[in-house]
């Protein structure tokens, strides 16, 4: 009678052979990652100031430059969005790692060639809202400021809506310069207006309903715009 074949498990050769690939593995990844970590941290401390050791509005200003953009352009905002900066024209040690690394740029170069995805992934609608919301809160340079003065509120609308939505953004600003009862914007405001922006039927203003929860600017703004259009 034939014996049954018995199933060999790995040898002891061909399991240290494995662990000690596995192991060659994971030191490769790991001093690849150190170094593109020291090549980031290279890069913040070339824009860094000095005595803060931070990125402050000047050293932005040189990054601007490096990066062939704008200081106003949006992709800088985009870019603060990505690190999740706190403070407005300052980026910290670590936000920049959380950026670039998110971005996989250690480079200039690299960082350069990253925007265009950045305003990509920036625009997609999921993202898009939180990056609206975002762009509220990082002009918020005071502690505890919870609103925004007009002026500042027209720039920025025009920054961050002014591509998707022209026609609705330039008459809400035209509409914030020249009345009279506020005098700044608070979030629910700015948020309410970028709702306004993709459910409202424009110009007509006829799926608009005042009896909705919208922010009493809004329907300030709707009977502005139509006492023009008659």
């Amino acid at each position: 009678m034939r014996r049954a074949a018995s199933k060999k498990g790995p040898t002891n050769s061909t399991t240290s052979s494995n662990s000690s690939a596995m192991d060659l593995f994971r030191s490769a990844s790991g001093k690849a990652a150190s170094k593109e970590l020291e090549r980031i941290d290279q890069l913040y401390y070339s824009y860094a100031n000095e005595s803060s050791g931070m990125i402050d509005p000047e050293g932005i200003e040189y990054l601007c430059s490096d990066l062939e953009v704008e200081h106003t352009d949006v992709r800088i905002l985009m870019l603060a969005w990505k690190m999740q900066a706190e403070k407005q024209g300052y980026f910290t040690l670590d936000e920049w790692r959380k950026g670039l690394k998110a971005l996989r740029s250690d480079t200039i170069v690299k960082l350069k060639k990253a925007l265009p995805d950045l305003d990509n992934e920036v625009r997609r609608p999921s993202n898009y809202v939180e990056f609206y919301s975002y762009a509220f809160r990082y002009c918020l340079t005071e502690e505890k400021q919870k609103s925004i003065d007009i002026e500042s509120i027209c720039e920025l609308l025009e920054l961050v809506l002014g591509s998707q939505f022209r026609m609705q953004v330039d008459l809400f600003i035209q509409y914030l310069k020249t009345q009279i009862d506020y005098k700044v914007i608070n979030m629910d405001q700015w948020m309410g207006f970028y709702r306004f922006c993709h459910e409202i039927s424009f110009p007509d203003f006829n799926n608009y309903d005042e009896e909705l929860a919208w922010p009493l600017i809004l329907d300030n703004f709707v009977e502005w715009v139509r006492s023009k259009q008659t």
